[in-house]
């Protein structure tokens, strides 16, 4: 291990405890009056969600001090927990709104599709760094990538959960081509998943309906207060209503049950809405900041392992964060997707927390964070 493991990498740390801390405030604002409805206390919702922030910096060092190459022995382990996790929820998991993607564990409600695709990215670092030299043969390099990457993205689809698994699949893909699989190999799985996945995106009709109003609402040839577009059109309003400046903190007229999911996946509308278009194109300049330490960090690790992982890592959280914000425009039909470490939510704090203090420790394992010494880390 690198001498300077030990060191943080503040370029990183810093923009994300600050997204950590913002969506306090935020969640606060987003969601005082639906849990004063729901809960009788309009504090409900925030200080659970504090306690997550809270539980989420402790871990981001706590894993950052663990030494990154700990987590290879048990990628295996974590890919097939998650596939058993993801099998018991079709099986007995909670439902909500119509999906079946929760378990709960006493009073901790817990959605396995969050650990599942973080699973998933560390195996198929583990795999494509383990597997160089074979890495361009189908049976040896290629074909253990694709069953895993296709178990977990069909299991949670079948939840239904369709956003998540063409998310995680995309992001399978990335990997594949960063870790130099077969381009010929990595063409044809891209193609079938494509050609599967919209398929399976037509089968159900509300997918159907949802993406037809979509594209009729953007034309201006439905209704705009017609169901599927009823949350799209409250995002709007809520970014017009911000204007540039915003109308102040805690000052959000669409969080009063206008706009549906106004602290989870359409926080970025309520952020627009407070703070304005100086508040929404900050917050897009932490997440391009962030993304670009990442990218340097993979870059710069001290091996394969290292560089896949920080590579699944920021692809993650860069492309959750580019799908949030789009969806909550009206650049991208509506799905679930939580902006990470700003929406209201525990299992996805958590985990993107443990994700990037690991990233953190193979930032200081290269040694890029900037020291007044300037000196080069040396190796044990």
């Amino acid at each position: 291990m690198k001498k300077n493991a030990g060191r943080i990498d503040w370029l990183m740390l810093l923009p994300i405890l600050g997204l950590m801390l913002f969506s306090i405030a935020i969640v606060y604002s987003a969601s005082a009056t639906i849990a004063q409805s729901k809960f009788g206390s309009s504090e409900n919702l925030v200080l659970k969600h504090s306690i997550r922030i809270l539980a989420g910096i402790i871990i981001i060092f706590i894993f950052a001090k663990i030494d990154y190459h700990f987590w290879q022995k048990y990628t295996k382990f974590f890919v097939v927990l998650a596939v058993l996790m993801l099998l018991y929820v079709l099986v007995s998991g909670q439902t909500h709104h119509g999906a079946t993607r929760w378990i709960d564990i006493g009073p901790i409600n817990f959605q396995p599709s969050e650990f599942a695709k973080f699973a998933l990215v560390m195996h198929i670092a583990f795999l494509l760094a383990t597997k160089q030299d074979k890495i361009k043969d189908f049976k040896e390099g290629m074909l253990p990538l694709l069953l895993w990457s296709l178990a977990i993205c069909v299991l949670i689809a079948l939840q239904p959960n369709y956003s998540t698994a063409f998310v995680i699949f995309i992001i399978s893909i990335l990997l594949m081509f960063i870790g130099n699989v077969n381009n010929g190999h990595l063409s044809l799985l891209a193609l079938t998943g494509i050609i599967g996945g919209s398929i399976y995106a037509v089968s159900a009709p509300y997918r159907v309906q949802r993406l037809l109003s979509y594209l009729g609402f953007m034309h201006g040839t439905v209704d705009v207060d017609s169901a599927p577009n009823y949350q799209l059109q409250q995002a709007l309003l809520g970014f017009g209503n911000g204007g540039f400046l915003g109308v102040g903190p805690g000052q959000s007229r669409q969080s009063h049950f206008f706009l549906p999911e106004s602290y989870g996946d359409f926080i970025y509308s309520i952020i627009g809405e407070e703070y304005g278009y100086i508040g929404s194109v900050v917050i897009i300049l932490i997440f391009i900041i962030i993304t670009w330490r990442g990218i340097k960090v993979a870059k710069n690790a001290p091996d394969d392992f290292g560089e896949f992982l920080s590579f699944g890592i920021i692809a993650t959280f860069a492309i959750y964060g580019i799908v949030n914000a789009a969806v909550n425009c009206g650049l991208l039909p509506t799905t679930g997707l939580p902006m990470p470490f700003v929406s209201y939510g525990g299992t996805a704090v958590v985990f993107y927390a443990g994700a990037f203090g690991i990233m953190l420790n193979i930032s200081a394992q290269s040694g890029i964070y900037p020291h007044a010494d300037n000196e080069k880390p040396d190796e044990d």
